[in-house]
């Protein structure tokens, strides 16, 4: 959708001009970019375009779980598979201490989770 100068709104002046403007998008059909700053801040959009744009935005991910699970399983029947040890390392957590630099503040944490035992 293009926009016309007139569908960019600065925030201050969409306050005191909010029923219009609400009435243009539901009416016309038109979005609105509300700016602050002079940079883009939200948008006014009709509610069922954004009920459209959230349905749109589900089917997208339904399509990539299943594009995730046809790949999962062409690895399957084409023997890529890992041992259930490989699985358990990969989602294994990283420790809070392997993340930290060697500094005071590691063994502090080390030592509180050690009392906490």
């Amino acid at each position: 959708m293009n926009l016309r100068t007139s569908d960019v709104v600065p925030i201050s002046d969409a306050r005191a001009r909010l029923t219009e403007l609400a009435e243009d998008v539901v009416g016309n059909g038109t979005e609105k970019v509300l700016t602050k700053n002079g940079a883009s801040y939200v948008a006014l959009i009709d509610a069922r375009k954004l009920d459209h744009y959230h349905a749109l935005e589900d089917e997208f991910a339904g399509l990539v779980m299943l594009e995730a699970a046809e790949r999962g399983l062409r690895d399957g029947l084409a023997g890529k598979v890992g041992t259930t040890e490989d699985l358990k390392r990969m989602l294994a957590p990283v420790s809070l201490e392997a993340s930290m630099p060697d500094t005071p503040d590691r063994s502090a944490v080390a030592k509180a989770r050690a009392a906490r035992r």
